[in-house]
């Protein structure tokens, strides 16, 4: 069978369009397509260098043969991560999210949080500010098995990374989100909510990034990671602790070294015990401080990542750790202890020897 140009293009379309599907066969309120973008490429500015091409996770972009520049040959299939406007070196991108529907209208809500709960948390994040000196608010997270009830907390109109939600909250926003509100690929899949798309899991679109000497390592680094089973979550929830509106998995926090030393301390006080914990360049708030939390039950550190970084106002001095629930009592309890004497003192920098 032949095609001409325009019939071959919409022939390949629906091919990607199915196999995008397929991937990511979720039910109504996860549609991937409930939200669209706007793609523009300026072609005044389009030097046709194709980076747009190479570094789309899911592949919007196509090469024209013989033309100026790249085009949008699958716009429907755009996530809004914006990984091409950050790679085109002449800014002749743009992406401007349509506003979707309310993915999630139609689900029953969740009961709201006993009151001694409420005041329970919002305790917490009070001795946890006060005691440590934390500049942003501590952040709960739930992750909402399929099917479960939601709480009532606001929906985006546009997609965000999982990591930018998080920064979101420890500000004092609640959001609820499920697979078509996350902007990232990568994160939604490590948190249960799609499959992963190939270019990703096939470690190509780490190599091009140049994070990692070659394919295979790429990959060994994505078999590697944790992540949930795909479409077994619905949505992520991250609100400030002291604000949450469902019972959470995960506390994360935002702190600086020595406040997170500190956290370290008070999850050992009673106990001694050492903790062997699991960080790296990749993959840092999904994987690091909720996901290992949350399969392992035990606390973990994240020195952030590249798309944390580069997508947040994270300053550099700061980084994160995650605390399971369960924790929290032993964590809260043995801060209080160690603020009777060690953090004054330590803080006042006693053995330091008089300065001449």
């Amino acid at each position: 069978m032949s095609f001409t140009a325009s019939e071959a293009e919409k022939a390949d379309k629906a091919d990607k369009a199915g196999d995008f599907n397929k991937i990511n066969n979720t039910n109504d309120f996860n549609d991937i397509n409930d939200i669209n973008y706007a793609i523009v490429i300026d072609e005044a500015r389009c030097t046709n260098c194709a980076l747009c091409v190479a570094f789309c996770p899911v592949e919007v972009f196509k090469e024209r043969p013989g033309g100026p520049t790249p085009h949008v040959a699958f716009p429907e299939l755009c996530w809004g991560c914006e990984t091409c406007v950050g790679q085109c070196a002449e800014n002749a991108l743009r992406v401007t999210p349509r506003c979707g529907t309310d993915p999630l209208v139609s689900r029953t809500k969740a009961d709201s949080l006993p009151r001694e709960q409420q005041e329970l948390y919002r305790n917490w994040a009070s001795t946890l500010k006060e005691i440590l000196g934390l500049r942003w608010e501590p952040v709960a997270v739930t992750l909402i098995p399929a099917g479960d009830p939601l709480p009532d907390v606001t929906i985006p109109t546009e997609r965000l990374r999982y990591c930018q939600s998080l920064m979101a909250a420890r500000r004092g926003r609640s959001i609820l989100m499920p697979a078509n509100r996350h902007a990232c690929p990568d994160g939604t899949a490590i948190l249960g909510l799609t499959d992963l798309p190939p270019k990703l899991a096939s470690g190509e679109l780490y190599r091009l990034f140049h994070k990692l000497d070659s394919v295979e390592a790429a990959r060994r680094m994505v078999e590697e990671r944790p992540h949930l089973k795909p479409r077994s979550i619905d949505a992520t929830v991250v609100t400030p602790l002291a604000n949450a509106a469902i019972k959470p998995q995960v506390i994360v926090v935002f702190a600086q070294p020595e406040q997170v030393m500190w956290l370290c301390m008070s999850a050992s006080y009673y106990t001694g015990h050492r903790f062997d914990f699991h960080a790296s360049g990749y993959n840092a708030q999904c994987v690091e401080t909720t996901l290992i939390p949350y399969t392992t039950n035990k606390p973990n550190i994240s020195f952030g990542c590249y798309g944390c970084r580069a997508s947040s106002d994270v300053s550099d001095d700061i980084m994160f750790m995650g605390l399971p629930l369960e924790l929290m009592p032993t964590v809260i309890e043995g801060l209080k202890e160690l603020n009777k004497k060690a953090i004054p003192q330590s803080r006042s920098k006693i053995y330091l020897p008089p300065l001449m």
